[in-house]
């Protein structure tokens, strides 16, 4: 069932959706060869902490870190650890969430580790652009389908490959709820969206197929050709004057401190 929030409600989830951001910030703030995503983790988990807040992802299932970082080829739910040491050139997805007064503020973004290559350079561009695009389609009387073709239409316009095996979600008291967002699907088609429903958009792009699968651990998505994927996700309010970006702080929606694709 998908659960409509209130004009107060959205409101109320704007502190927590600040709160996530300016962790992601934080993150960014440390990405650099030589840092290792378990240092990222810890400064993120203490900030969220420090603010009154949980860290909404660490024990979620079983997760065992605050943030989920993902390099070059890892789409998605990479786990922080010490053995990760960022290299010149890499590019690493963080994700951040944070449950704040009763409610989840949850985004990610794709940092630049130094100077990548063009080539994954114009990936992270296209799939910050394929964020946009889809929070543009985010109006009552759309369907869910307009934004996933919002994502493909882009994505796939420029030679991407775009993930199915992941999707978007709704967000609220909890970090899943329903309905599922994908990045992909036909003008038109889905569910009629609504004033008050709060969704995660997050593409999820890939510089060679969309094909992937899940290693060893249990957790971490990896591309299955090894060509990098880039991760971008906003939590976004539904209402009568327009889509609103709630994962956004006093420096607004468009993230980092540190690399990565700009407004």
């Amino acid at each position: 069932m998908i659960k409509i929030k209130t004009p107060e409600q959205i409101e109320q989830m704007k502190a927590a959706g600040a709160l996530s951001k300016a962790a992601l910030r934080r993150a960014g703030a440390l990405v650099r060869p030589g840092a290792t995503t378990m240092e990222i983790d810890q400064v993120v988990e203490g900030f969220i902490r420090l603010h009154g807040a949980t860290p909404t992802f660490k024990g979620y299932g079983g997760f065992p870190g605050s943030i989920c970082s993902s390099v070059n080829e890892q789409i998605v739910h990479g786990i922080p650890s010490s053995s990760v040491i960022l290299q010149e050139g890499d590019i690493v997805s963080i994700d951040t969430g944070a449950t704040y007064q009763g409610w989840v503020g949850d985004n990610a973004w794709t940092f630049y580790v130094g100077t990548p290559s063009e080539e994954w350079r114009a990936l992270c561009e296209c799939t910050r652009d394929c964020l946009k695009a889809a929070i543009e389609q985010a109006v009552p009387g759309n369907r869910l389908g307009d934004i996933g073709a919002a994502v493909q239409e882009l994505a796939e316009g420029n030679g991407y490959g775009v993930v199915r095996d992941y999707v978007g979600h709704g967000v609220g008291s909890v970090m899943h709820e329903e309905p599922e967002v994908r990045n992909y699907g036909k003008r038109g088609r889905g569910i009629k969206l609504q004033a008050g429903m709060v969704i995660a958009i997050e593409p999820m792009i890939t510089l060679g197929t969309y094909e992937c699968h899940t290693l060893g651990n249990g957790w971490t998505v990896v591309t299955d050709d090894g060509k990098p994927a880039a991760h971008y996700e906003n939590t976004v309010a539904i209402t009568e004057d327009g889509p609103v970006i709630l994962t956004q702080d006093d420096e607004g929606p468009w993230c980092p401190m540190q690399g990565g694709a700009s407004a």
